[in-house]
């Protein structure tokens, strides 16, 4: 945009949504290797008052959120005599995500996502998406959204920006398919004996990311590439069954378009999510990254293999839900996000992820969903539904 239509007086003004997790992180990295050029108007939490308040003292943001109100007191505290804005709960973060600035990094996990993206796609910002859970859920309102208010979406995670990167939008009837390119965790050669037994620890142990922990284990049962096959079909203008997952352990290849006459497009680069950052953040331009170049001689191989449906599911899950469409992707979403939780707090072991939400697709009413408030309630009767299966499958 031209500079006369700056928000952040002769800066672009710049809002992150999520500042303390991995990609919030990675974003302000980005941002203070440049300060002239930049100027940051809101960073939120979800319960990090005190690293919240060091990145806005740091930055110096004009507005601090924290999600859980709880933390109120702890955040005003810790801002006290900064200057910066301090606010606390779920509806201050939406509100937040209506100031006006240029770009919005939108990096809250799971759900919780939805309404302050929904909200920075209504101010018409460039809205940079690392949330999944936003176009899983709600993929059809928000894609209406986005043409309606005149926003852009531009997708982070590294799968999505690398097929944005190389589809021919102008002509997509030319292409054949998109490839998501997935590592397959850290459980990618363990037998399901080992994956019944696994811990918390070893599920967050990414061979490749650096991720947080709810990211890790949706990687670890390749619930991940399923919600970005969900996503990828609100994205991009292809079929269902256009869109193919294929495992690659080196992270190098970070996704493909292949087209009508033979051609594989991809976007390849070292597995550092600043990459895909500042790709979205200087587009339609390219801006440095301080990241590690690719060696392809030092890597010297790269290896492919086929997705097993048996000891991964929840691609099948997954591939159900956008076939089903409706309430189901969002019920897929909320199980996933309550038998994570259940998971990552020793209540349920990792192989129960796939049945407690395989279970709460099963009993899910059908139906079309159209509006927000039918999305919000048909996310809540599933995490009422997952928790209660859960609590089923620990007595066992």
């Amino acid at each position: 945009m031209a500079d006369r239509e700056l928000k952040g007086e002769g800066r672009r003004a710049i809002s992150i949504f999520g500042s303390t997790g991995s990609i919030g992180r990675n974003t302000l990295d980005l941002l203070e290797r440049d300060p002239a050029a930049y100027r940051v108007e809101v960073l939120t939490a979800n319960h990090n008052a005190a690293q919240l308040a060091e990145q806005a003292r740091r930055v110096g943001a004009r507005m601090a959120v924290v999600a859980d109100p709880d933390r109120y007191g702890d955040l005003r505290a810790a801002l006290s005599g900064s200057g910066v804005e301090a606010a606390a709960g779920p509806d201050a973060v939406a509100e937040a995500a209506e100031r006006p600035v240029d770009w919005v990094m939108s990096a809250i996990v799971g759900a919780a996502g939805l309404a302050p993206t929904l909200r920075a796609v209504r101010s018409g910002a460039v809205v940079a998406l690392a949330n999944k859970e936003t176009l899983v859920c709600a993929g059809d309102i928000v894609m209406a959204e986005v043409a309606r208010c005149g926003a852009t979406l531009l997708p982070v995670d590294s799968e999505h920006n690398a097929i944005f990167q190389v589809f021919d939008f102008a002509r997509p009837q030319r292409v054949e398919k998109i490839i998501l390119t997935a590592s397959g965790g850290p459980f990618r050669d363990k037998d399901m004996g080992f994956m019944e037994a696994a811990t918390p620890d070893q599920a967050v142990a990414h061979p490749n990311w650096s991720m947080g922990a709810k990211i890790s284990v949706d990687s670890a049962t390749m619930m991940n590439k399923g919600l970005e096959m969900i996503e990828a079909s609100h994205l991009f203008p292809v079929s269902e069954s256009a869109i193919e997952v294929i495992v690659h352990p080196q992270s190098v290849i970070h996704s493909m378009v292949a087209y009508q006459d033979g051609s594989v497009l991809a976007q390849l680069g070292s597995p550092d999510m600043r990459t895909p950052i500042a790709y979205s953040l200087a587009w339609p331009d390219r801006m440095p990254a301080p990241v590690e170049k690719l060696d392809l001689a030092r890597i010297a191989r790269l290896t492919f293999e086929a997705p097993d449906p048996v000891r991964f599911p929840a691609l099948r899950l997954a591939r159900e839900a956008l076939q089903g469409g409706g309430a189901i992707p969002t019920v897929l979403n909320a199980s996933n996000e309550v038998a994570v939780a259940g998971f990552l707090d020793r209540r349920i072991g990792f192989l129960d992820i796939a049945r407690v939400v395989e279970d709460t697709m099963e009993a899910a009413p059908g139906g079309t969903i159209t509006t927000l408030d039918e999305i919000l309630e048909m996310d809540a009767w599933a995490r009422r539904r997952a928790a209660e299966r859960m609590t089923a499958a620990a007595a066992q």
